[in-house]
């Protein structure tokens, strides 16, 4: 039997309300997710960064898989640089 890393157990998934900056509606952000597009007006909504494990766990290249890894560390980097 494999362990599997608890972050990629949808089971484990939560949801958090967030207010668009532009027309002011709640929308849901689940935790895996660090950004949603608002069904109303369309603006992105981002969450309040968490230091993810794949910025810090050794394993996390080999968890993930090289080609997921790269694409998650983009995606964090791109929101860090805006």
């Amino acid at each position: 039997m494999s362990s599997k890393c608890p972050g990629q157990d949808s089971r484990n998934l939560k949801i958090s309300l967030h207010k668009c900056p532009q027309c002011g509606r709640e929308v849901e952000i689940f935790s895996d997710e660090l950004r949603v597009k608002c069904r109303s007006c369309g603006e992105i909504v981002h969450k309040e960064r968490v230091p993810s494990c794949v910025e810090w766990c050794k394993s996390a290249k080999k968890c993930l898989g090289e080609e997921r890894w790269k694409k998650v560390m983009e995606e964090l980097n791109r929101d860090v640089t805006g």
